[in-house]
């Protein structure tokens, strides 16, 4: 990471810009099925807008943007709490292999990258959530990868999406029937790039009705197929919301509408549980506190006390 600081100052000074997871015994009768897809279609890319020099002194000053969040997140019929953490930063992408540079060069691209976990339990076991979205700075394609994976004592579970020809696909459980898939679909909106769309540009956003891909964390927890949705997206002035007719599901994303249009909480409100236990239950994050720090160089025993800032002890 030390060379990703280097690199930076350096792109500054030279560009100027530039789950499945369920119980043991829950496991629902969908199955992750291998799609059927048409002729790639290719992402026709809008001219890049300038990055302001607002958003180069944020973004690309060495530093990682951390929030935490009080969690009450549903599951299995019932509220859990727990802790949620989005960490934003800025970095190089290699566009071939698709992971992240270690020194610059001019074909890398520069991409503001979310990482979002959750950690909550449910009775005696807990579960561990990570996605990640790598999107372009340039805001005018679609995210260049996106993962996820869910782990609890059950068992744990991989999906990866790159962005290729097509969208490329790969899924790795431990459930009978979802265990490992490859597949490709068409490009189109998804979730998970919402997240990092709105913190370049909120008025950038899509509204109305669109074809969206859920995100990850959701179709894997709910034994989804990952496959584009019927979809309304509405923008206010503080908040946007996207809601899934078909799946009876909603999630509102509350945010600062000044810049760096920090995230100050969601909402998403959705049937869960199966049979009897089933419930419309809604999952509520709220902010806690917000740290800009080089967290990968907080490695020792002294530096706990930086997530006790950020109230996670």
């Amino acid at each position: 990471m030390e060379k990703y600081i280097k690199r930076n100052f350096f792109y500054l000074l030279i560009l100027g810009v530039t789950s499945i997871i369920t119980s043991c015994t829950e496991n629902k009768t969908k199955t992750l099925e291998t799609a059927t897809v048409s002729e790639p279609k290719t992402e026709e890319l809008a001219p890049a807008p300038k990055l302001s020099e607002e958003f180069k002194a944020y973004w690309y000053d060495g530093e990682a943007e951390i929030t935490s969040y009080k969690l009450e997140q549903a599951r299995y019929g019932e509220l859990r709490e727990g802790t949620a953490v989005l960490v934003y930063v800025t970095e190089d992408f290699l566009p071939n292999v698709q992971v992240k540079a270690d020194n610059y060069n001019e074909t890398n691209i520069p991409v503001l990258k979310l990482n979002a976990t959750k950690n909550f339990n449910t009775g005696i076991y807990p579960y561990s959530i990570m996605q990640s979205t790598f999107y372009p700075v340039t805001n005018n394609q679609h995210a260049l990868k996106i993962s996820a994976s869910i782990q609890e004592w059950c068992g744990h579970v991989y999906m990866q999406l790159n962005n290729r020809n097509t969208f490329e696909v790969q899924s790795h459980s431990y459930f009978q029937g979802e265990a490992d898939e490859n597949f490709k679909l068409d490009k189109t909106w998804t979730e998970n790039e919402l997240w990092t769309k709105l913190r370049i540009d909120p008025k950038s956003l899509p509204v109305g009705q669109l074809d969206l891909i859920p995100a990850l964390e959701s179709t894997r927890l709910n034994h989804e197929a990952l496959e584009p949705q019927k979809a309304f997206t509405k923008l206010e002035n503080n908040s946007y919301t996207i809601s899934y007719p078909e799946a009876n599901r909603t999630l509102k994303i509350n945010f600062n509408p000044h810049f760096p249009f920090d995230i100050l909480g969601w909402e998403e409100t959705t049937t869960n549980g199966i049979g009897t236990s089933s419930a419309t239950l809604t999952t509520k994050a709220t902010k806690l506190e917000t740290l800009k720090s080089d967290y990968w160089n907080k490695k020792s025993n002294t530096d706990l006390n930086l997530r006790e800032t950020l109230k996670l002890q």
